[in-house]
Formats: C-alpha cells, structure tokens, sequence
C-alpha cells in the first residue's frame, strides 16, 4: 500500500499515510471504548501494522480513525472507527466512510461488514443493514487475557 491523501475539505484532512497517525490518541479512545476496553498499547500498535488504516486530522492533531481489514479481493470489515467527541456532528464521520469506501484497493470487493451496535443513519447511507440471522456469525473467541471487554 502506498500512503495517499483521500480528502482534505477547509482544515480537515483524511488519510491512510501512516507517519501521521498519533497511537497515542488511537490507543486512548480505543482504551475506553465499549469494544476494546482496556486493550494494550501493543496490540493497538500491532492491529495498525496489519491494517489499512485511515486518520483524520485538524491541521496536526488526529481527530478521528478507522482501520480496514482485509484480503483485497473478497472480503472488507471496517474495525475501531470513531471521532473524537469534540469534533463530532461537522459530518467527519460520514466523510470518513466515504473515503474507506472510495479508496482505490477496496472497489469491486463482493463483501463489507462491521460490527457496531451503534447501528445509525451513518451506516445505512453506505449500504449497511443489519444481518438477518446474525447467530450463524455471532461466534467468537475472547481471550480476557489480553484484554477485558465490557
């Protein structure tokens, strides 16, 4: 993957070059979140490595992230995307998802998913819905020793 700028709009800017991205913000709201509460600063470190990861900015600070996982051809889940609490409600969010939608490596895949249970507007737009049966693909492993999960 090559870094590339995804959009910039007035002071705000979007994108998957990796130098920019502050661990110490991503790994601080991810800390206190609902779904990875309490995850080390390693693994957050690690879960960036193996992603294609996208950042927004206010000129130097990070204000928001989101990472994508993926095979490049089959198969897309959208992991840890938020934006900072101050700088929610401009539409970031939504600029965001359109970025990780448009990004040139991710066209044509047959398969999306995420998991939030914050299932709003914001999703919809870009084609989410939820699942019908979601048992089938409820399973999963936690291992609480390396991180709790509330």
């Amino acid at each position: 993957m090559t870094a590339m700028v995804v959009m910039e709009t007035g002071r705000f800017l979007i994108s998957t070059d990796r130098s920019k991205l502050d661990v110490d913000v991503i790994h601080g709201f991810l800390a206190r979140s609902y779904w990875a509460a309490g995850i080390p600063r390693a693994t957050v470190e690690r879960a960036i490595e193996n992603s294609l990861c996208f950042g927004v900015y206010d000129g130097a600070d990070q204000v928001g992230f989101a990472r994508v996982i993926s095979d490049f051809a089959t198969y897309a889940y959208i992991a840890d995307i938020f934006i900072l609490e101050p700088y929610r409600e401009r539409g970031l969010g939504k600029e965001l998802m359109a970025s990780i939608m448009a990004h040139p490596d991710l066209q044509g895949l047959p398969r999306w998913s995420l998991g939030t249970r914050d299932a709003h507007g914001l999703y919809v737009q870009f084609g989410f819905k939820p699942v019908d049966n979601p048992s089938p693909i409820m399973m999963e492993i936690v291992n609480p020793e390396i991180y709790s999960r509330s």
